[in-house]
């Protein structure tokens, strides 16, 4: 195997970008492989404010297995071509290669990253399964900043999206636990993930 990817998974706004960012190794952006907004299998939230909306927070909003396939291209040859997603036109816009260059790890971060742990492993293409998470309301704040400044959707559908997160962020933490990942606070998987590479680290 040409190298092995450590995926991070964790609620919307926890720091999964920024640590990967951090870490200075490849990044396969998992939310790249959302389905385009005029799939007509996407998922809708059934009842409360937000009901007739897509669900973006659903897995069944995302393509798996395109993201599995692009991770183990990325493994087994170092080089894959991956989607380029505007998530506020709902759609893909292009294509572009990821290069691992001489990295021996990449990261593969996003929401859904959980779903794929079991088959990376079952393939031998993981070497790690982190959850990154914080206290909800910092997250809840952190998510709200962003999306607001990359203006991915409404105010109203942000904040009322942020705040259905926030509640259930508890959950989406367990889920990942259960699936093989090991939750951590983002300068604790920092560290952890740099013993794993045996790239120096501070915390």
């Amino acid at each position: 195997m040409r190298a092995q990817v450590i995926v991070l998974a964790g609620p919307s706004g926890a720091g999964k970008s920024r640590l990967a960012e951090r870490l200075g190794l490849p990044v396969l952006r998992l939310d790249d492989f959302y389905k385009d907004g005029s799939d007509p299998s996407l998922p809708r939230i059934t009842e409360g404010p937000n009901a007739g909306l897509v669900d973006w927070d659903h897995p069944d909003s995302w393509l798996p297995a395109d993201a599995v396939k692009a991770i183990a291209a990325l493994c087994e040859t170092g080089v894959a071509d991956v989607p380029v997603y505007d998530i506020a036109h709902d759609g893909r816009t292009g294509w572009q290669e990821l290069s691992l260059g001489e990295h021996a790890f990449f990261v593969a971060e996003g929401i859904f990253a959980q779903d794929i742990v079991a088959e990376c492993r079952d393939a031998g293409l993981l070497a790690a399964a982190f959850c990154v998470t914080q206290s909800p309301t910092v997250t809840f704040w952190r998510r709200l900043t962003r999306d607001l400044r990359e203006r991915r959707k409404p105010p109203f559908v942000l904040v009322k999206r942020g705040l259905a997160l926030m509640r259930a962020q508890p959950q989406v933490v367990a889920d990942a636990a259960a699936k093989g990942c090991a939750a951590v606070y983002p300068k604790h998987g920092y560290v952890a993930i740099g013993r794993i590479t045996g790239r120096r680290t501070r915390p």
